[in-house]
């Protein structure tokens, strides 16, 4: 279990562009969340230990958030070729473990992960109405095996925040998970130094 932290992408940087296939077999995009007051957008995958620790309450997390008007994706960028555990047929069984309310979408190119510059799994973004960087880091100080108990508080700290019309603060931590697992030979160069 390799741990790898988020690479802290600029605040303000404009949400980049996707169109990916959702599990229930429909495109989604970027486009589709115009207007959201918040939009968090989460690098995730089923068979890392990082993301299993927090998926029951990253559902719940959804759940709550989604109700106070705030949009939620996830996406798996992770190389189902050699992790047949993130295929998209696996997606669909986690989905319907977990109770994803969220639209759960494949990035099997990995190019939606490299605009990012996602480098973990869990990576949490979140963007403001105007769909500007506003907050990227961890979903709270829990990890596998450190006994601190599953939160999300600094995830919900910071779509709180955004939901007022505010601006979270600038003293994020990044998310610790596992690499991404890239297409052998296409690891983007942000994660190879």
């Amino acid at each position: 279990m390799v741990k790898t932290a988020s690479t802290m992408l600029p605040l303000g940087t404009p949400a980049p562009d996707f169109s990916l296939i959702n599990v229930d077999g429909s495109s989604v995009s970027l486009a589709d969340f115009a207007g959201a007051p918040a939009l968090v957008v989460m690098f995730m995958c089923n068979h890392c230990p990082f993301v299993k620790h927090l998926a029951d309450d990253l559902a719940s997390f959804a759940r709550e958030y989604q109700a106070k008007g705030a949009a939620v994706v996830g996406i798996s960028p992770n190389d189902a070729s050699n992790y047949p555990a993130d295929s998209p047929e696996q997606m669909v069984t986690e989905a319907q473990e977990r109770g994803y309310t969220f639209p759960y979408l494949y990035d099997e190119s990995q190019d939606v992960a490299k605009a990012y510059k996602a480098a973990c799994t869990p990576d949490f973004f979140v963007f403001d109405k105007d769909q500007k960087l506003a907050y990227r880091g961890q979903f709270d100080a829990s990890r596998p095996g450190n006994e601190i108990p599953v939160t999300g508080e600094d995830l919900r700290t910071a779509v709180d925040t955004i939901l007022r019309g505010e601006q979270p603060s600038e003293d994020q931590s990044p998310s610790i998970g596992c690499n991404i697992k890239w297409i052998p030979g296409a690891e983007p160069d942000y994660f190879k130094s």
